[in-house]
């Protein structure tokens, strides 16, 4: 169930572009073709789901306060959390360069169609950013972040996927000249990041739900121990 959550938390409540708006950059240059926006979000998964499980591995045995006591007790007291985003971005700079291998030996015209903007994967702050937040929200085990990491993908390629399909179309559509190009863009942009919002319910109204309930169990089970302890009061009496 945890999983489950988190999962759909990551894909529609805290998208990357709708939620938080990291990696607007890829997202508003690589846009224009839906063929493109699908390799590019195809890269920007395997990027994340390969860098934020290895660097909750680095979080976890190397940079927080206490992580190298594996190594024994007087590496105890050892802090290194001043490294994380020097180790972060090595690792992703690292991934991205084997992508950038990967898709130019398999796809060449993909290669060529993304240009300038598949090696600055590396520096799209979604990519950092899922790592960074996975960091944050203390996520607990390999496989929430292995999680997290692969839904933060698919999220961020929703996202570049629906506006590519929409920008395809609407050049065939009557945008009043000041709003052609980013213009048009920014807007529909806002107004899916609008929609996006209402999923937030989709998780958080159960949890409401759940906790009344306790409350109604915990008044009950009081008001029945005050009765109890009246009626032996009385007893006594």
């Amino acid at each position: 169930m945890e999983h489950l959550e988190l999962f759909f938390k990551s894909i529609f409540v805290d998208n990357m572009v709708f939620s938080v708006f990291l990696g607007m950059c890829s997202y508003l240059a690589v846009s224009k073709k839906v063929a493109t926006a699908v390799g590019l979000g195809a890269a920007v998964i395997f990027v994340l789901a390969i860098t934020v499980p290895l660097n909750w591995l680095l979080d976890q045995y190397l940079l927080q306060p206490g992580a190298l006591s594996w190594l024994g007790a007087e590496y105890a007291d050892y802090d290194l959390s001043f490294l994380s985003f020097i180790m972060f971005i090595a690792t992703i700079a690292t991934m991205v360069q084997l992508v950038e291998i990967v898709v130019e030996k398999f796809s060449p015209s993909l290669y060529n169609s993304l240009g300038i903007f598949l090696p600055l994967i590396a520096v799209n702050c979604a990519i950092l950013g899922g790592s960074l937040f996975m960091q944050s929200r203390e996520i607990e085990t390999l496989g929430l972040a292995l999680n997290y990491g692969i839904s933060s993908g698919i999220g961020w390629f929703l996202a570049i996927l629906a506006i590519a399909a929409i920008r395809e179309k609407i050049r065939y559509s009557n945008v009043p000249a000041p709003l052609r190009g980013l213009g048009i863009t920014f807007i529909i942009t806002g107004l899916m990041g609008i929609g996006f919002l209402s999923f937030g319910g989709m998780l958080t109204g159960g949890e409401e739900e759940a906790k009344e309930d306790k409350t109604v169990e915990v008044i009950k089970a009081e008001t029945e121990d005050e009765k109890e302890l009246a009626n032996n009061t009385k007893i006594t009496e």
